[in-house]
């Protein structure tokens, strides 16, 4: 008995040592392709580092990310998990062959914060402005979730929101859950497929008061059927099918303009380069970037809409752009400007807040809705970044296009 306890500590130990040298031996990753993110490096040493625990935690993240097949491993993991009995992966439900994201309960102050953003824009605002919130799968696809499972009530929040800024509203909520048996949501990604856009921009046209598009003038183009999107790289589950993706609108129909480097340079409706990578999905657009505009020579009645948006409009505009002259894109984590001034300067008559409803209620950037002189300029060097830019936000002094926050510890 002894001697099997002895033989099995010497295999481990082994065992061990072999994966140590074949950590030693292999190359450091910068980046996993698998979960989307940039991988812990081999830590700077320092006698202050090691003292203050830096340089040991350091070591801990370098080990843990470029540990030989960590993506295997990982996968592995979550298939015991499962089998297990387990539902939910880091906040990722798996729901048969599909996975949805959990939506937690908010920041109530945040959740109220923002709602007022949007109906002091609406106020200040010299046009017409809707709000459109795009519920997620976890709210149109409540019936696939596991049984008992806790997610955010999406549906009383869009009635609420609705209630407390007075706007005018898109009913996304009805127009997806009208398609629900549909493949609108991809099956490893939080955001809506080309088919569900086209059913949010219909609903948003209704609602705009213009002629619906129809889908027969359309020819879907399959641009990729290996997508595994966010939520295949969270949950660690990666046994399931790829998604594919889908391009309908002709992408030399429209004329592209980009602020994606900083500034003004022709853009692109889908740039293909993003197919050969993970983030397939960044290949609506060419990804996430503060301004963007497309033209439509086609349309020339002068039309304008303006879009504040998060990334679920990179395949949701292609649609609108069928539609007016000029359409619009604002992402307030990159634009820092007054965004109702630059409706005015630009000559925007219509203007529509859309927003996934878990990018909504979590949102810190709406203060950038406000025309100048209602909000100030402000540079805040704090150990506690957010709840002093919280109090600084409130003050909502003068005269203000940006705000920056830097963090010293």
């Amino acid at each position: 008995m002894v001697k099997k306890g002895k033989l099995t500590t010497v295999v481990f130990c082994v065992f061990l040592a072999g994966l140590l040298a074949w950590h030693i031996g292999l190359p450091d990753k910068d980046r996993s392709e698998t979960e989307n993110r940039t991988l812990a490096q081999f830590p700077e040493f320092s006698w202050e580092n090691l003292k203050n625990g830096s340089f040991t935690a350091g070591m801990e993240d370098y080990f843990a990310d470029q540990f030989p097949l960590r993506d295997d491993w990982t996968g592995l993991k979550a298939r015991c998990e499962q089998l297990l009995g387990k539902r939910e992966f880091n906040g990722v439900y798996l729901c048969g062959d599909t996975l949805i994201a959990k939506v937690d309960e908010p920041d109530r102050l945040q959740m109220e914060k923002n709602l007022d953003d949007v109906k002091r824009f609406g106020e200040a605002s010299h046009g017409r402005v809707l709000l459109g919130l795009i519920p997620s799968a976890a709210e149109v696809w409540k019936d696939r979730l596991p049984q008992g499972a806790p997610s955010f009530d999406q549906a009383a929040f869009i009635q609420n929101a609705a209630e407390k800024t007075g706007l005018p509203t898109v009913d996304l909520l009805g127009a997806l859950t009208e398609h629900a048996g549909e493949p609108i949501y991809y099956r490893t990604d939080h955001h809506w497929t080309t088919r569900g856009a086209f059913y949010g921009a219909n609903a948003l046209l209704n609602a705009l008061g213009k002629e619906l598009l129809k889908e027969t003038d359309f020819t879907p183009e399959v641009a990729s059927t290996d997508f595994n999107g966010t939520l295949y790289s969270t949950s660690g589950i990666h046994w399931l099918a790829p998604d594919t993706i889908e391009y309908w609108v002709p992408e030399d129909s429209l004329r592209v303009t980009s602020w994606k480097s900083g500034k003004e340079e022709p853009g692109r409706l889908y740039d293909r380069s993003y197919l050969e990578h993970k983030d397939k999905y960044s290949s609506f657009l060419g990804g996430n970037q503060p301004l963007c505009v497309l033209e439509n020579p086609a349309i020339t009645d002068g039309s304008k809409l303006l879009l504040i948006r998060d990334s679920y409009s990179d395949s949701l505009v292609p649609f609108l752009a069928q539609c007016f002259s000029e359409v619009h894109l604002v992402d307030l984590r990159y634009y820092h400007a007054s965004v109702a001034d630059y409706m005015a300067e630009q000559g925007i008559d219509t203007a529509v807040v859309l927003y996934s409803v878990s990018n909504f209620i979590t949102d810190r950037n709406l203060i950038y809705l406000a025309p100048r002189g209602w909000c100030t300029s402000v540079f805040v060097v704090s150990d506690h970044g957010n709840e002093i830019a919280d109090c600084f936000l409130e003050k909502r002094l003068a005269n203000s296009v940006s705000f920056d926050i830097i963090n010293t510890f």
